[in-house]
């Protein structure tokens, strides 16, 4: 029988699973029905790249999808990291390890096209890998931090990936931070600007509100509408912050023996919050600082006031003022950098760019010198 947690529900850690995974019902549709057609044999329409800023839970639906897949007994599922797979070698041994080759005698492996074994030279492409695999039962492979692939691993693997998912039950999924897209362009594999691309930002109102209600509702302690209100503007719908505000508040309810979460407890449990908040903010200025960008995100977030979104060239116009000039390339550059920290993300298919965390930047605006 599960044991509770002495720290409770809320998971603030990375990756860690949070104890109800709110507003991300369209993407779990979409990888159920993935896994349906894999686990009937019929090979995945494409590829899916999923990305967003840090904190949004991409590993988390990784790890989900990752449990689901475990639940059919007819399917394989993998999850890697670039750092498990630096070359090709060991991408191969990651992908047919000892106890999969174990389950075979030699004339069945060879009847599968596999002729190499773990430690010999000369390990075989990834599409023979790949084909193994997955011509024996439907395979999902999962890479986290895709963004940090090596070039050489990543080419052969989505070249592969193309080959073997036209013919094969296979699924491959690439997570990582918004510059996966411009990671993907450098690899000349032409097929990734046609894969499902599943964009992973900040939460609604209505799935950040049962992403903290629900946990307390589960375990007999009610959210009062003041209290939950407050605390859905506070957390701005950045899942991270969802997780840490509800462990504060854990805490808090615990310490009181209360059976209810009022505005008093949320006022008791605020300290602790912002002071991690405000830490994990020092880290990305710190970031930022060793990029050389902080006068750029200052002059953003100066234009990012009161809610404001800007298009690219509202945007342009911001990073020109933080540069103090106006160079296309440099521009461009420093746009792609503040994308690839997070700091700003367009959520949807137009070219409308928001904070990646709109409290962000508040404290850039607090701390950081404006040019």
């Amino acid at each position: 029988m599960a044991t509770e947690s002495v720290l409770g529900p809320f998971r603030p850690g990375p990756g860690g699973m949070p104890p109800y995974l709110a507003g991300r019902e369209a993407e779990q549709g979409l990888f159920r029905a993935l896994l349906a057609d894999l686990a009937a044999g019929i090979p995945p329409p494409s590829e899916v790249v999923l990305h967003g800023p840090r904190g949004n839970g991409k590993t988390v639906l990784l790890g989900w999808l990752e449990d689901e897949a475990a639940r059919l007994p007819e399917m394989q599922a993998l999850r890697l990291t670039p750092s498990e797979i630096p070359d090709r070698a060991r991408l191969a041994e990651e992908l047919l390890p000892e106890s999969w080759w174990k389950r075979f005698r030699p004339e069945e492996i060879t009847a599968i096209g596999i002729r190499w074994r773990p430690g010999r030279p000369g390990p075989p492409s990834p599409r023979a890998v790949l084909s193994a695999r997955a011509g024996e039962q439907p395979f999902a492979l999962l890479v986290d931090e895709a963004h940090t692939l090596d070039p050489d691993v990543g080419r052969e693997l989505l070249n592969a990936s193309q080959l073997v998912g036209r013919r094969l039950p296979f699924l491959l999924v690439l997570a990582g931070t918004p510059n996966l897209e411009s990671r993907l362009a450098t690899l000349d594999a032409s097929f990734w600007n046609r894969a499902e691309r599943v964009r992973v930002g900040r939460l609604d109102e209505a799935a950040t509100a049962e992403g903290l209600r629900r946990p307390f509702a589960d375990r007999g302690i009610e959210v009062a509408d003041e209290a939950l209100r407050a605390m859905v503007r506070e957390s701005q719908g950045y899942p991270y912050f969802v997780q840490v505000l509800g462990r504060a508040l854990w805490e808090r309810v615990v310490a009181s023996e209360s059976r209810e979460v009022t505005r008093a407890l949320l006022d008791a449990a605020r300290p602790g919050f912002e002071e991690t908040k405000r830490d994990y903010y020092r880290h990305r200025y710190r970031e930022l600082e060793a990029r050389q960008l902080l006068p750029v995100v200052r002059a953003v977030a100066d234009a990012f006031r009161d809610g404001a979104t800007l298009d690219d060239a509202e945007l342009g116009e911001a990073i020109g003022r933080g540069l103090g000039n106006r160079d296309h390339a440099r521009i461009t550059g420093a746009r792609q950098a503040l994308a690839d920290l997070g700091c700003v993300w367009e959520p949807g298919s137009s070219p409308r760019w928001e904070p990646g965390i709109p409290s962000l930047m508040d404290y850039i605006r607090e701390f950081a010198p404006a040019r």
